[in-house]
């Protein structure tokens, strides 16, 4: 957590049975207080939203907030829920990013609170959590739009139905079940979520598309001056993450499909007036984005990383190596799916089970056989240098977004879930993973002068930098003018700042490709300085490397051919044990503790050993730390090369951590 701007800090504990119990929203219309309108652009579209007042401390008062749902017709309830941030200068607010997180089926709540969000939650006390502003939040550059999706995601729901939730293993059940007798109370709590029908959700990235257009078409509709003029080189940019390495060309393709048609074979009813979406730019942050490419450099990046893991032995990597070029291998497979898609199921409306079955084949084959033989290493699939579990990045939030008092300034009708397991379900079911082609796209994209750039932190596994780098080299060599050029370009230093450099770009015209230094899979929660400076350069059309303006028609990078350079490996992080994040962050000791009810908790986290005998009391006195001073505002235009790169926590940080004794709670600050 970058807490250095925060003034005092008052950490406190909570005992574990005062952890959160079953609490079901307050869905009175007057406790909502959410004010309703038609779309301008579709009376059948509603926008429901407010003022979520206290939700979310941003550098400046004056930036505006809105959260709230779309509720677009169709064969199910659809409401999809976003949260709106203004930028913290007019400059910036004359761009909107957009910000996806993948899953498929996870949260962009996730992204908000814990990446690249305009704020963080911190302790406020026993059983008290409060906000405070990040500083390298994205809304520095430019307005912000958080949306959760597909259908039942996060806050988007169906139907709002009462449930039951295991925290051991997050699975929900509906309607609410009778607590097993071997879990505690606190681990098994009841609430209100969406209905968990796989049916009423998309079950591929394309029909996912069409919905987030529709969704945009009722958001802009309603709010006009937030969709950037025509003409601004800032304009509308999506960002996509994980998964979003499918979303991110999906969605752009089909904005720039429906803005081609003006309305197209939609359920847009007023075709005149359809909100025209003018992509920008679009950034994928460690994204899959097609395993016939990528997967061969699981078993290479298990092997032969920058860090000098040996993660899996040689054979097992030879083993995992051939099984994507074997016949009847994991490539073979996928373009037996993609073959079936084009001749059975050309839309991929995920509708043709011969389809589905041939191509969620595909992937759980190349899952277990090319990808997963990496888990033999008992490291996170997020971190190569973190031992599981890995608990990063910390999961205070979902402490703070399923309290009441957050609960009641966004308005929502539901409890939170970072993550739906039957979205996850549906998409694996149609073997969407392997379905479609996403390089040409991305081509098309870049012909057409959208900027498009690739952000990989070098430490992640599951859609790692050496992919990611093939990915650029595919893209490149499908469009005539890059061809030649992208691959020649040398890879530049991006520089942070003037203490330290935070990777390598190697960019040619719209397109660049980044390694981020010392970054797992959530880039901008492991290196937020250089994640921010790499998003603002994108959407500005700036050097990747300097921040400086550039002519992209002629610009290219020089420097090294590769990317190779080594780094030193950090120890792994101790893991906190959270108790909304179970099956991730703790270990079968820890599970073990949460079951027999021992220890306590700490506000999520569990605490448990010798020194947890009792749960501790409130603090009488707040802790004080001492303060830098933080320019919220600006970005760097480097003028020299520091000789320095990124270290594993780069900048100064706090580190939260609790020595328990004898009842007091002592808070170390750790300077990092």
């Amino acid at each position: 957590m970058r807490l250095n701007y925060f003034n005092e800090v008052l950490v406190a504990a909570i005992p574990f049975s005062r952890l959160a119990r079953a609490q079901f929203p307050n869905a009175a219309p007057k406790d909502l207080n959410l004010t309703t309108i038609a779309s301008p652009i579709d009376p059948k579209i509603k926008i429901s939203y407010k003022v979520p007042h206290g939700a979310c401390t941003t550098a400046f008062e004056s930036q505006t907030q809105y959260t709230g749902w779309v509720t677009i017709p169709g064969d199910f309830p659809t409401n999809t829920f976003f949260w709106f941030v203004g930028a913290r200068d007019q400059e910036a607010n004359s761009s909107l990013s957009i910000w996806l997180n993948g899953g498929p089926g996870s949260s962009s709540m996730f992204g908000l609170f814990t990446e690249n969000g305009p704020c963080e939650v911190v302790d406020g006390g026993i059983d008290k959590f409060t906000t405070v502003a990040r500083e390298w939040g994205w809304d520095r550059a430019s307005s912000m739009l958080f949306v959760d999706q597909p259908n039942q995601v996060g806050f988007s729901y169906d139907v709002p139905t009462n449930g039951s939730i295991d925290l051991l293993t997050n699975n929900v059940y509906i309607p609410p079940t009778e607590r097993p007798n071997s879990l505690p109370p606190s681990a098994y709590l009841s609430g209100t979520f969406s209905s968990m029908n796989a049916n009423n959700t998309a079950n591929t990235t394309e029909t996912a598309a069409i919905a987030i257009w529709h969704m945009l078409q009722g958001f802009l509709g309603a709010f006009p001056e937030l969709n950037p003029p025509k003409d601004n080189i800032l304009g509308v940019n999506l960002f996509s993450e994980s998964y979003g390495g499918k979303y991110g060309p999906a969605f752009a393709a089909k904005w720039k499909e429906m803005n081609s048609v003006r309305g197209g074979n939609g359920t847009i009813s007023n075709r005149t007036s359809v909100v025209e979406i003018r992509l920008a730019s679009l950034g994928i942050v460690n994204g899959c984005v097609d395993d016939l490419i990528q997967a061969p450099y699981y078993p290479v990046m298990a092997i032969d990383n920058p860090y000098g893991i040996k993660a899996i032995n040689s054979v097992r990597a030879r083993m995992a190596n051939a099984s994507f070029y074997n016949g009847g291998g994991c490539r073979d497979l996928i373009n037996q799916c993609r073959a079936a898609v084009a001749g059975q199921d050309p839309n991929n409306t995920g509708s043709v089970p011969d389809v589905n079955s041939i191509c969620e084949s595909a992937y759980n084959s190349c899952a277990e056989n090319v990808m997963l033989p990496y888990s033999d290493a008992g490291r996170s699939l997020y971190d190569i240098s973190a031992l599981l579990p890995d608990s990063f990045p910390p999961r205070r939030y979902l402490e703070y977004v399923n309290t009441a008092a957050f609960q009641t300034a966004i308005g929502t009708r539901l409890n939170y879930t970072e993550t739906n397991s039957q979205v996850a379900a549906a998409f694996a079911s149609t073997g969407d993973y392997e379905r479609e082609a996403m390089v040409p796209k991305l081509a098309s994209l870049l012909n057409a002068g959208v900027r498009v750039g690739l952000i990989y932190g070098d430490r992640d596994y599951i859609c790692n930098w050496l992919g990611g780098e093939a990915v650029s080299l595919a893209l490149a060599s499908s469009v005539a003018s890059y061809s030649g050029a992208f691959p020649s370009a040398g890879y530049a230093p991006i520089i942070v700042n003037d203490s330290y450099i935070g990777g390598v770009v190697r960019q040619f015209g719209n397109l660049s490709f980044s390694r981020i230094y010392q970054a797992g899979h959530f880039v901008p929660a492991y290196q937020p300085a250089t994640a921010f400076q790499v998003f603002a350069r994108i959407i500005r059309g700036n050097s990747v490397s300097t921040g400086e303006t550039i002519d992209l028609s002629t610009y290219n990078t020089t420097g090294t051919a590769n990317a190779t350079s080594t780094l030193d490996l950090p120890a792994s992080p101790e893991p906190t044990c959270w108790l909304r994040d179970i099956p991730g962050s703790c270990s079968e000791e820890q599970q073990s503790a949460i079951i027999n009810g021992d220890g306590f908790v700490v506000n999520g986290a569990l605490q448990i050993g010798p020194t947890a005998t009792t749960p501790p009391s409130e603090p009488a006195t707040m802790v004080a730390t001492s303060t830098t001073t933080v320019q919220f505002t600006g970005l760097f235009t480097a003028t020299v090369t520091p000789s320095s790169v990124a270290s594993p926590k780069q900048g100064t940080a706090i580190d939260l951590r609790l020595a328990v004794s004898g009842g007091a709670v002592l808070a170390m600050l750790i300077m990092s």
